[in-house]
């Protein structure tokens, strides 16, 4: 695929678990741990990066767009 020459395994990867759905309380951070081996801070540091790269908008534009709506309005609360 051509859009995913950019990106490497591991932001693909980080795309992937934001695209799925967690069950309760630190099921996520578990999933980050054991399947990417990534402490929780560093995860979320690569996926805020990757929210401002556009090889993983063009990857995967419905989830990019929701974090950095999401993201958005965070910051707009502060």
């Amino acid at each position: 695929m051509e859009q995913e020459e950019g990106l490497g395994a591991r932001e693909r990867d980080i795309l992937a678990l934001e695209r799925r759905g967690f069950s309760g309380p630190g099921a996520k951070e578990r999933a980050i741990r054991e399947e990417l081996d990534l402490s929780p801070v560093r995860y979320y540091q690569l996926l805020n990066a990757l929210l401002d790269d556009a090889r993983a908008l063009a990857h995967d534009p419905v989830t990019v767009n929701r974090l950095r709506r999401v993201r958005d309005a965070r910051r707009a609360e502060r």
